[in-house]
């Protein structure tokens, strides 16, 4: 037989066994053998291996520092991207065909290029500080880029944008024009559940030597790795990919079970946050209901604030004189009550304040510009806000608000109807009210005439030393005959700085001859004469002043 006949029996014969090319499977395949690794990045990691032959390939990765990465291949080759850069990993990879699986290879140690990331100590509402040394300045040019640790920008600071604003003596930047719509890089958005509130903020400060960088809101997330890039001309300076890498910590609610009742918010870093915004931003995820209260630590917080739809959050802070929340903003610099005042506080039930001071620091030489510090914005009419050991502080305009409000043992300070509004009732209850230039106290625009609307009850009407007397008014009207100038004035103490008449008169309030429920009223003022007391606020007796004698009168709670 020759050696042709011979091959093609033996082909034959493979055939009818079921062997050679196209034979169905009888057994899982090998493990794969000569795994490598093939190339590392900062953020990736490639690896090859031998070839199965008729397999396709499983892999892991694994890291004791984060959770296993897995998948599938056809080829034997894979590259696994967004990895952490300097960390350790284990790859292992096992083949795959008709039949089963292959067993795992042994497992290869690796790790990616570059230097691990600081451990996460840092805020994800904290600000970026670069040393530039003390005769740094900042340009008019450059960018400011954070970038995820794979190379996905994040937030970008345009230095081009100082020329829409102007800088203060203390370094905080407001707008060098009212603010006409449009975004720039030298403006911001508040978050509030699906809301926004659209800021000027200050991105960048030169402090001792220091270039301190506050980033827009909510663009790093907890637990990310993440790395800054700034341009000499910013301030001097240079900030290469590798000079500053860090990563956001896990705050201390995420080691709590649900549901997630308190934030805490520290200027140092130790807290949940290191703004009061962060915290504000984060509770309004938490569900309307749920109550929650944003304890904040001592210090200056210089920022502007934003809740709307979130109700039941208590936001009290260390004490009245240690933990401040100052910012400069004015109608000079944005339109319409809800984008003028420091802290908007939209459609919030049960809102509590304490323990701490909230100061609209905008100035202005005549102490003109409307400038509210809080404006309480409850499009319900029962919805509430109690304000508890705090101090207000602005010049015109510093508290609005509308609703049922409790304002307790607080200092409002201001000049030209720095408490004003459309409240149903709105009790200050043993405050000071503290004018700060001669002007007018209060400004009513209750919405019906039966309601409370503005009630001082035990209160101390005080003066700064340069504010001379009689220079002071109780109230003032607005002018719209359709509300009602409903103020009530309560065993209060006066200093001289009141005018003895008492009620400013041009315009005549509604209504302009008042009664015991409506209109101008007052009782049992001591510290000053009330003689002279002008016929558009009545005096009322003991038994009509029983409407007005305590918390449960005037609020019902």
């Amino acid at each position: 037989m020759s050696k042709l006949h011979i091959t093609l029996i033996a082909a034959l014969l493979a055939i009818a066994c079921g062997k050679g090319g196209g034979q169905p499977e009888t057994a899982a395949p090998a493990v794969p053998s000569g795994v490598k690794l093939h190339g590392a990045t900062e953020t990736t990691l490639t690896f090859q291996w031998n070839e199965v032959q008729g397999a396709s390939y499983e892999w892991k990765l694994t890291s004791v520092e984060s959770d296993a990465r897995t998948g599938t291949v056809s080829q034997r080759n894979v590259t696994i991207d967004k990895l952490t850069p300097g960390t350790a990993y284990s790859f292992s990879v096992q083949a795959v065909n008709g039949v089963g699986k292959s067993g795992w290879s042994a497992p290869l140690e690796v790790a990616t290029a570059g230097s691990k990331p600081v451990p996460g100590t840092f805020c994800v509402d904290a600000p970026l500080v670069v040393e530039v040394g003390s005769g740094a300045t900042l340009g008019t040019s450059g960018l400011i880029q954070v970038f995820r640790a794979d190379g996905t920008q994040v937030d970008k600071i345009d230095m081009a944008d100082m020329a829409k604003v102007k800088m203060l003596e203390d370094g905080t930047m407001v707008p060098a024009q009212k603010y006409a719509g449009g975004m720039h890089t030298f403006m911001d958005k508040l978050h509030s559940g699906d809301a926004t509130r659209t800021v000027h903020y200050t991105p960048v400060r030169l402090k001792d030597g220091k270039l301190y960088i506050k980033l827009h809101s909510d663009v790093l997330e907890f637990g990310e790795s993440y790395y800054l890039t700034v341009d000499e001309s910013v301030a001097g300076k240079a900030v290469e990919k590798d000079d500053m890498p860090f990563t956001t910590k896990l705050p201390y609610f995420t080691k709590i079970a649900p549901p997630i009742t308190s934030l805490q918010v520290k200027p140092d870093g130790s807290g949940d946050f290191c703004t009061v915004q962060g915290a504000l931003s984060f509770a309004s995820t938490l569900g309307k209901e749920t109550e929650v209260t944003i304890e904040v630590g001592e210090g200056t917080f210089n920022e502007l604030l934003f809740l709307q739809g979130k109700d039941n959050v208590t936001l009290r802070g260390e004490s009245r004189e240690k933990t401040v929340i100052a910012y400069p903003n004015s109608e000079l610099y944005m339109e319409g009550s809800d984008n003028r005042c420091l802290f908007l506080a939209m459609d919030c039930n049960n809102l509590m304040l304490e323990n701490l001071t909230i100061e609209n620091t905008f100035y202005a030489q005549d102490h003109k510009g409307q400038a509210e510090t809080l404006y309480y914005n409850a499009h319900t009419a029962s919805f509430r806000l109690t304000v508890d050991s705090c101090a207000l502080i602005s010049w015109q305009d510093t508290f609005l608000c509308k609703g049922e409000v409790y304002v307790y043992n607080s200092l409002i300070a201001g000049h030209c109807d720095y408490i004003w509004g459309y409240p149903k009732a709105c009790l200050f209850e043993d405050c000071e009210i503290l004018s700060r230039a001669k002007g007018y106290i209060v400004q009513a625009r209750v919405e019906d005439a039966s309601n409370k609307g503005f009630v001082f009850l035990h209160c101390t009407l005080t003066a700064a030393n340069d504010v001379a007397d009689g220079s002071v008014y109780l109230a003032r009207s607005g002018g719209d005959s359709s509300v009602y100038d409903n103020v009530t004035y309560i065993n209060c103490s006066m200093s001289g700085a009141i005018a003895p008449v008492g009620w400013y008169t041009s315009p005549a309030p509604t209504p302009s001859a008042p009664t015991a429920t409506s209109g101008w009223k007052e009782y049992g003022t001591w510290g000053v004469s009330t003689a002279s007391r002008n016929a558009y606020g009545r005096m009322l007796t003991a038994s009509e002043a029983e409407a007005y004698s305590s918390k449960a009168a005037v609020l019902g709670w």
